[in-house]
């Protein structure tokens, strides 16, 4: 753990703490955790290394940030896309979620996919409000795949914890193919929707 000197505003660079994230976001993102420096997040910015400080306490409270606005992106995308279908079948329901889930993660490719790649902070256990943040995603969908076995458009007798694994594991497995030239997010939504309720496809 890296140990801050005390921060006081004159320490301070003119950054703002969401350009030292975006930047960090690209790094974590190219070289995982363990690869990523906080001096090369400070020279990405432009800051003195004891800058930073001003901004956050350690190299693990950066990547703290990185991780939570990662998932909170595609939260947000998802909640957002659900809102929109509110009263609509739930197959129709199941694809708008999907699309929010891609639109998001494809969006904010350096916070989504640095978010997946060190979500395990290295031999450390990930902090609480890491795990908080993402069983608050987490649920979302067991409210939707509960939704979707009670109407019938997923088998009742399919595990909602496996389903919902297996979606979330398959649609962030796209970051590892996906290129925006070859792929339309919506034909992508409608694939994936088709997989996993193949009945109502």
């Amino acid at each position: 753990m890296t140990i801050a000197p005390e921060r006081t505003p004159r320490d301070a660079e003119p950054a703002s703490r969401r350009r030292i994230l975006d930047h960090a976001a690209r790094l974590l993102r190219n070289g995982g955790y363990h690869r990523t420096t906080l001096r090369e997040i400070a020279e990405a910015v432009g800051l003195r290394k004891a800058s930073l400080y001003y901004h956050f306490a350690s190299k693990e409270e950066i990547v703290e940030a990185v991780v939570n606005d990662g998932v909170r992106f595609v939260h947000e995308g998802v909640v957002a896309a659900l809102a929109a279908t509110e009263g609509e079948m739930p197959r129709a329901r199941l694809e708008a979620a999907i699309r929010g889930h891609l639109a998001a993660l494809h969006g904010h490719g350096d916070y989504t996919s640095a978010s997946i790649k060190v979500f395990n902070f290295g031999a450390a256990p990930a902090p609480e409000s890491v795990r908080a943040v993402r069983r608050a995603y987490e649920e979302v969908w067991r409210r939707l795949i509960a939704e979707l076995q009670q109407a019938g458009a997923l088998p009742a007798e399919r595990s909602p914890d496996v389903l919902r694994n297996f979606l979330l594991g398959a649609l962030n497995g796209s970051t590892d193919w996906y290129r925006q030239e070859r792929h339309d997010i919506a034909t992508l939504a409608r694939e994936f929707a088709a997989l996993i309720s193949p009945e109502a496809a």
